[in-house]
């Protein structure tokens, strides 16, 4: 072979070795990165090609499929009471994509999570039936929060305090995930042009000034740190409070009630802002900061498993600020989950158990995949001591406070209402807001409640009188059924 035809060969060599090795890289990497290009089709129609599995609550599934008449899609995605339960199921979308329980569970409900490979269908790579997700809610309680926030922008949460189980996630306005999983245009954009929201989940992803509610916080810190050592001892709270650096001074709804060097349950039965803003400059933002993380607060992976926005109290305060803090206000943020698991905690003797409102995940015959175990990541936040302190206070708030209006009769009931400002120089419709524990033969639930508008005259707008009563139908769906 002479020189010319050997290079002329080695080059032709390089030349198809590097067209393999190319054709190999396209193949087995940008091929993949195209496969799951979420703009392929392909996908969409894989996704879309057989029944979906489904959420089940109170052993029934609020989800379904149904078959197409035309297009590509053989499968939509469908929903039994879809604007009862859209704060727990979310939607899954031909158009739109997936959030909430049908987004965190999506590779399940299609079928293609690995777990749900048998043997045969590891080997043809065949796709497996797709499994379900059982959850926690309590279809009673999710129906009773919900009808009782009625036409109210809002959201409720109820938990059980002893295993962590969430019975209800409600927010109002709501939707009907139906109008969307086929990818209507019209309807989407009425959905997220809506000035109300209806797509937003005001009971895990709206966080809002707690207000009063926050006070129970600040009680649990100055009597864990020892600042108090009864929620019966006098405090030292001059009323009204004045604020430092500022010829400012923090006043109280009630101007007639006891609030001057009121005790902590004194304080918590009329609501004196005086009280919490003088214990919370005295404990410092550090301490009181410190308690509010325990409960839950400034924690960004809060996974239930749905993801909820972080409650937040804030840092680099002055004193004033600290004051302000102390009743709820300032920069201090919660939402309704947030507070929900503040009342669990006192009411489960000091314990907070982990939130969640998934029970299992089970394959498409019931085989349970997963469980996730009642009473799981549970975490003393308080003394039992405390805690016990707190569950009498909180009751006398409800017996004789301003809390009247979540009374059960037959059952113990521990509540703090909350009114917080809203808008500059409070300026808008305050919010309102009751977080509460009850217990009755046996059975205990938590629960929270917001409401962010009402048709009420703003003079009209309280806890006690929009969402005390909210909490109360809650309560007693929760432990009477």
């Amino acid at each position: 072979m002479n020189k010319t035809i050997r290079r002329a060969s080695v080059f032709t060599l390089l030349l198809v070795l590097a067209l393999l090795g190319r054709a190999t890289w396209v193949q087995f990497y940008d091929g993949r990165a195209l496969a799951d290009d979420k703009d392929n089709r392909r996908n969409t129609i894989a996704l879309y090609s057989a029944p979906l599995g489904d959420i089940i609550v109170g052993g029934k599934p609020v989800t379904g499929s149904a078959r197409t008449t035309g297009g590509d899609l053989a499968y939509k995605r469908t929903y039994r009471d879809g604007s009862l339960y859209s704060a727990v199921t979310g939607y899954s979308s031909q158009a739109f994509g997936a959030t909430q329980l049908e987004g965190v569970y999506r590779d399940l409900l299609d079928g293609t999570d690995t777990r749900l490979n048998g043997v045969l269908d590891t080997v043809t790579n065949k796709r497996s039936d797709p499994g379900n997700v059982v959850t926690t809610i309590d279809p009673a309680v999710q129906k009773a929060a919900y009808e009782a926030l009625g036409d109210k922008k809002g959201a409720a949460v109820a938990i059980d305090p002893s295993t962590g189980r969430i019975l209800a996630v409600a927010s109002t306005p709501s939707y009907d995930p139906t109008a969307i999983t086929t990818g209507d245009a019209d309807a989407w954009k009425a959905l997220t042009s809506d000035p109300d929201k209806p797509m937003t989940n005001r009971a895990l992803r709206q966080p809002l000034p707690p207000g009063s509610t926050f006070k129970l916080v600040v009680a649990a810190a100055a009597l864990e740190d020892g600042l108090y050592q009864s929620v019966d001892e006098p405090t030292d709270s001059p009323d009204p409070y004045p604020l430092a650096q500022s010829s400012d001074e923090l006043t109280n709804e009630n101007p007639s009630a006891p609030c001057e060097d009121a005790s902590l349950r004194v304080a918590l039965q009329y609501s004196c802002n005086n009280v919490f803003a003088s214990v919370a400059v005295d404990l410092g933002q550090d301490k009181v900061r410190a308690m509010a993380e325990k409960f839950g607060f400034n924690d960004d992976k809060q996974d239930v498993p749905v993801r909820a926005y972080e409650s937040v109290y804030p840092t680099g305060m002055d004193k004033a600020q600290t004051a302000l803090s102390g009743i709820g206000q300032f920069d201090v943020t919660a939402t309704p989950l947030q507070i929900a698991m503040v009342s669990a905690a006192i009411a489960n003797g000091g314990k907070l158990v982990s939130p969640h409102m998934v029970a299992q995940i089970t394959d498409g015959n019931g085989d349970v995949l997963e469980d996730y175990d009642d009473g799981a990541g549970s975490e003393e936040i308080v003394s039992s001591r405390t805690a016990e302190q707190l569950q009498s206070a909180m009751q006398t708030v409800v017996e004789e406070g301003t809390g009247t209006n979540a009374r059960i009769a037959g059952a113990t009931v521990g509540g703090k209402t909350g009114t917080a400002q809203h808008g500059e120089k409070n300026s808008k419709t305050p919010y309102a807001w009751f977080t509460s524990y009850g217990k009755a033969d046996g059975k205990e639930v938590a629960v929270a409640v917001l409401v962010e508008q009402s048709n009420a005259a703003r003079s009209e707008v309280s806890g006690n009188g929009l969402a005390a009563p909210v909490a109360r139908k809650v309560m007693e769906a929760a432990l009477r059924g």
